[in-house]
């Protein structure tokens, strides 16, 4: 292994003059740093990461903390972040992000003590005491919404569910059922307030009886959604909180020979590349998922540089039409 003492008895220079120039310090001539520069890529010399983080203070590290990494959403998610980390020259740590707070805090113990320089948090729901922990590191949320204590990006969850709902509704749709994410989960509440929103705008009732929750998951979405139509068969119309829940629905009524959208019609938020393949194609309102992945590492990089206010950044979202909505009533 080439050292920096080999290219400092190459060049006939000091080592500390050696490590300046490597290191792109002053005190060296720019005819001299040149030189050693070409002489270590000529000796094949390969910096020490380790010292140069202990110089720097910097590991070239950063971690994403993702709730779920079976869940389709994240691979776009993780490619985002990991463009820009490349673009960098930084070193990306995935890692599993659990909603208890006790299997959580040890994890953040653990990326501390390696010394990442940033960490990217999704969708956990941490109470004041918890995020907290996350002070003594720079850190971006992404699909929290609002912090005031850390920076964000995400969409707006609320009039994302708006969107979906008011597009049943130009549908001509008014028995509009709601298969609802977690209860504890603010993008779960935000995305049901969209529903609600919606249907009183149109002077229709957000009747409790309409709403199952389920957990953002296909299995979760098949369960609600039999409870739903159990109870309330008439609906003809469902806005589920995610796509995974939307395909779980789906599935359902495929078990049940409902015909999406002829008897039924589906919409579902997010645009997983899964969606497309559904049968029908889902109807989504479709996150820039990619494009979220990329803010927020380059904001986790603005934080990394040096404190600044706290910024929330809201990215658009699009209506992706599948073929899973029908109007009725003569509603294109």
């Amino acid at each position: 292994m080439v050292t920096v003492y080999d290219v400092a008895q190459a060049s006939g220079l000091s080592i500390a003059s050696v490590s300046r120039a490597l290191n792109g310090q002053s005190g060296v001539s720019k005819t001299t740093a040149e030189r050693i520069v070409r002489i270590a890529a000529e000796l094949g010399y390969q910096p020490n990461e380790v010292a140069r983080s202990l110089v720097a203070k910097s590991t070239q590290t950063i971690a994403l903390l993702v709730p779920d990494i079976t869940n389709p959403f994240f691979p776009e998610l993780v490619k985002g972040v990991q463009s820009v980390a490349d673009e960098n020259d930084l070193l990306l740590l995935l890692v599993d992000a659990p909603a208890d707070a006790e299997t959580l805090r040890p994890r953040l113990a653990a990326l501390r003590r390696k010394q990442v320089d940033g960490i990217l948090l999704v969708a956990s729901e941490l109470g004041g005491d918890m995020e907290e922990l996350f002070d003594e590191t720079p850190t971006v949320l992404l699909d929290r919404g609002h912090s005031g204590r850390h920076a964000t990006v995400g969409i707006d969850q609320e009039a994302a569910g708006f969107a979906a709902t008011r597009h049943l509704i130009q549908a001509g749709h008014t028995r509009i059922a709601h298969i609802a994410g977690p209860a504890d989960l603010a993008v779960a509440q935000l995305r049901r307030a969209g529903w609600e929103r919606a249907l009183r705008e149109a002077g229709l009732d957000a009747d409790p009886s309409l709403i199952e929750v389920g957990d953002f998951e296909e299995e979760g979405g098949h369960r609600a959604g039999a409870r739903l139509l159990d109870r309330e068969p008439d609906v003809t119309a469902v806005f589920a909180a995610n796509d995974l829940s939307a395909i779980g629905f789906l599935a359902l009524c495929a078990d049940r020979g409902i015909s999406v959208p002829d008897d039924v019609s589906v919409v579902g938020i997010d645009g997983i590349e899964l969606a497309r393949y559904t049968t029908p194609a889902l109807t989504t309102i479709a996150q820039p998922i990619r494009e979220l992945g990329v803010a927020a590492c380059r904001s986790l990089l603005a934080q990394i540089e040096g404190p600044r206010p706290v910024e929330d950044i809201t990215l658009p979202t699009t209506l992706i039409a599948g073929a899973s909505v029908r109007g009725r009533g003569g509603a294109s």
